[in-house]
């Protein structure tokens, strides 16, 4: 036993090194972490400087502290299709742009979640519109795809905001009076529940264990995690920023560390502090077939998807351009394919 009373006996069970792309575990499929320190924007709301020598429609080289992505002149994502599975962007710093074949739009960043199911097919674009034209422009995000069971691959596309201000905050002070937030965007924790995920969401299955949250310690902190519902549960914790001790085993920073689900996990940030991202669930356990955009369960699936997408376009693009921006208005709203308007709180 420690000095606090916890268990001694190891709670990782495997460690993962952290890229571009995060390594992730039955239901997650993908996870990525941008962070980008673009400069002030030009008029065009992309960044006031040269890009020259980068390899525009394809820039993923952080030269200067930023990349454009597979944007030109606005960085981020122009349109691209998605079948299949379901797209949760956690957008922490600066704002993205959504647009989609449905004829929605959003503006949303500072804490905002989107939280979007493909299923039959939708084309979206993200683009990260640089609004300040005097100041830098840093873009943070966490973008996590989770993937669909076969029965519902292939419901209706459907996206839904979960603003900052409805997300609750978990604020825990240890006895040293260290403090820690735990951002809950997905699952319980404690007494505080996030807004409902999509319908058709593996999150909307209370046997599906899901859990998103996101940990901000102050140097040398402490918490603790509960533990999950189910010892079936899977549960990764990456650390992003700083450095924790998982139960007195050092864990750096860009690593993920795959953990015993069904044991609380009692958490200490190094001298630096730390942030970590939390993904929990049950498996589906279903067999995955991935193509680029498309995540099905067989081959011939994935064949049907490219036959589908040439045929229909997912609905078509409604937009007069692939990487729309919303002008220049700070102002975090979404409007509906059916045309309901929804507002950010300031």
């Amino acid at each position: 036993m420690s000095n606090d009373g916890a268990s001694t006996d190891p709670v990782i069970v495997q460690r993962l090194p952290l890229g571009f792309q995060w390594p992730t575990v039955d239901p997650f499929l993908f996870c990525v972490h941008h962070l980008d320190h673009y400069p002030q924007g030009n008029s065009s709301f992309g960044p006031q400087a040269s890009l020259a020598g980068r390899s525009l429609g394809n820039d993923f080289q952080p030269r200067d502290g930023w990349r454009m992505y597979h944007g030109s002149t606005v960085p981020g994502f122009p349109e691209h299709p998605h079948r299949g599975f379901e797209t949760i962007t956690f957008a922490r710093k600066g704002f993205i742009d959504h647009s989609d074949s449905m004829g929605a739009s959003a503006r949303f960043g500072r804490g905002d979640v989107q939280w979007m199911t493909a299923g039959s097919g939708v084309v979206h674009s993200e683009m990260f519109p640089l609004l300040d034209s005097n100041g830098p422009n840093t873009v943070e995000l966490f973008q996590i795809w989770m993937n669909l069971p076969a029965a519902d691959k292939m419901v209706e596309p459907y996206f839904t905001m979960l603003w900052s201000s409805d997300i609750p905050v978990h604020h825990h002070v240890d006895a040293s009076g260290v403090a820690s937030d735990i951002t809950v965007i997905a699952g319980s924790y404690d007494d505080l529940t996030p807004p409902v995920p999509p319908p058709a969401s593996w999150a909307a299955r209370a046997e599906a264990d899901v859990a998103i949250w996101h940990v901000v310690m102050a140097a040398n902190g402490t918490i603790t995690l509960p533990p999950a519902a189910s010892a079936q549960t899977a549960r990764v914790l990456y650390v992003s920023e700083g450095s924790i001790a998982i139960n007195d085993e050092g864990v750096p920073g860009e690593t993920g560390a795959v953990v015993l689900a069904e044991r609380p996990v009692p958490l200490r940030a190094g001298d630096a502090g730390a942030e970590i991202l939390m993904l929990q669930g049950r498996p589906i356990g279903e067999p995955v077939a991935q193509y680029g955009p498309f995540v099905m369960n067989t081959p011939d699936e994935i064949e049907q998807a490219f036959v589908d997408y040439r045929r229909t376009g997912f609905g078509g693009w409604p937009w007069d351009r692939p990487d729309p921006v919303h002008g220049g208005d700070a102002e975090r709203f979404a409007r509906h394919a059916g045309g309901r308007v929804e507002h950010a709180e300031i």
